[in-house]
């Protein structure tokens, strides 16, 4: 889908890639933002359009979150648009490390020396968050109001935690009755998928039906934690039978050695989640647009029950209460953080010794490294039309990453800025025969001559 904007640069209900297309060729639309891509009517108004209630759907993750965009209707959706936000969370806890050491490392020198600071770890206030689970709140944030200035969204929907549904339906409910839901072991499965990476434990088959297995035997005094259990096919689950697991792997010790570390070891991916969920579920609220929630159990029931593959997109549109998903093979836009460029002018190798120097400035002949760009060389051995992002150098002379490989050597007087860097990647997912239409239209429409001007510059 291809978001829309009214004469005033008010959000209007998405439309297909054929119909932006025909609205371009008409130029009754401008290209507005590329990727994702948005246009802008010349000869409508917000007020003499009609609205759908649009749910912007939530699948928060450690490395990434899945977003979807859905039409609503009654109890059923159809899915409009997906994305795929991946965090660089692991990247801002591992630069931090390296500040500190290098820091470290200054005080033991005969340089300038850095006074160290044991009494600056009091002073954080309540709701305090590391930078790297900040990190994934403040750009899931971003999105979702850029998405909300592009379509007019109603509601949002975040996989946290689920109504009391059954108390809702049946007051009267209790006991054993309500404690076996229609949910009843999905969050416990859920969490040994993830902890299990998806495998058998004692074979590492996947994409197989798995059994929850217990590594010390019930039999034999074993319990039900969570530490106690594992993933494991049926032929590994009835030949383990109830032998204690140093029995039944006392010839392959190095595996046993490595399934009692991974019982135990707790989920770092989850426990990053659940640390920032309140934090940006809060945030959500402070919109001032309607909230609701969903447990990871509940996203799990509504994609089995519509027969949808598991992608990180494909979970935001089942969060919450759906009963019907439909038109969900859509292409999935990723977006990569890559962040902005680094305040530091120095590179250094892994010793901490200079290794190059960044340029000063940002920009070099009105280009800065992110910006995407369109070049048409007309001579020389790289003749040719290309598109991607430019890495830029004080010569003048710049790198282009395109699908196809990385273009060294073009000039700046080839180029010319399609969209501004904003401090994220796109890619679609080439796997989709909608994502090779739209990726034709998406160059098309680049091409028509008396829409070049229209492209926006703006984030």
């Amino acid at each position: 889908m291809v978001f829309v904007l009214d004469k005033r640069g008010k959000p209007l209900m998405p439309c297909t890639e054929r119909r932006a297309r025909i609205l371009l060729e008409r130029r009754r639309a401008r290209i507005h933002r590329l990727y994702p891509m948005v246009i802008r009517l010349v000869d409508r108004f917000a007020e003499d359009s009609e609205f759908q209630k649009l749910n912007l759907k939530l699948d928060p993750g450690s490395k990434t979150t899945g977003m979807a965009l859905n039409c609503v209707d009654d109890s059923t959706e159809a899915v409009l648009s997906l994305f795929e936000l991946m965090h660089r969370g692991a990247l801002i806890s591992k630069k931090l490390e390296q500040r500190r050491a290098l820091r470290r490392t200054r005080r033991n020198r005969h340089t300038r020396y850095r006074q160290a600071r044991f009494l600056n770890r009091g002073n954080k206030q309540k709701g305090w968050l590391a930078p790297s689970l900040m990190h994934r709140v403040n750009t899931t944030m971003a999105w979702i109001d850029r998405i909300m200035r592009w379509s007019p969204v109603s509601l949002l929907t975040q996989e946290l935690v689920r109504f009391d549904t059954q108390k809702l339906e049946n007051p009267e409910i209790s006991g054993v009755e309500y404690q076996q839901g229609t949910l009843l072991g999905y969050e416990v499965r859920e969490y040994l998928l993830n902890k299990w990476n998806r495998a058998c434990a004692y074979c590492d088959a996947q994409n197989v039906p798995f059994e929850v297995e217990h590594i010390h035997p019930k039999s034999k005094g074993g319990s039900n934690r969570v530490s106690n259990l594992a993933l494991a096919c049926r032929s590994c689950n009835n030949k383990k039978d109830n032998l204690p697991i140093d029995v039944f792997l006392a010839k392959d010790q190095s595996r046993l050695k490595r399934i009692l570390v991974q019982a135990k070891a707790p989920l770092k991916d989850p426990a990053a989640v659940n640390s920032s969920r309140w934090r940006l579920f809060n945030e959500l609220k402070a919109t001032g647009i309607v909230v609701k929630t969903g447990t990871g159990g509940q996203t799990k029931f509504n994609r089995v029950q519509n027969k949808i593959p598991k992608t990180h997109a494909l979970d935001a549109a089942c969060a919450g209460h759906v009963e019907f998903v439909s038109d969900w093979q859509k292409p999935t836009l990723s977006i990569k953080c890559s962040g902005r460029g680094t305040y530091a002018r120095t590179k250094l190798d892994s010793y901490g010794f200079p290794r190059g120097y960044c340029l000063r400035q940002k920009q070099v002949h009105g280009f800065a490294t992110g910006d995407i760009v369109r070049a048409k060389v007309t001579k020389g051995k790289k003749s040719g039309t290309y598109f991607g992002k430019v890495a830029i150098r004080e010569s003048g002379s710049f790198n282009i990453s395109t699908n196809a490989g990385v273009i060294q050597g073009v000039s700046h007087q080839y180029c010319k800025v399609v969209q501004r860097a904003d401090g994220y990647g796109y890619l679609f997912n080439q796997d989709s025969k909608q994502s090779r239409v739209q990726g034709i239209a998406l160059q098309s429409a680049l091409s028509l001559p008396a829409l070049k001007d229209g492209v926006s510059r703006a984030n």
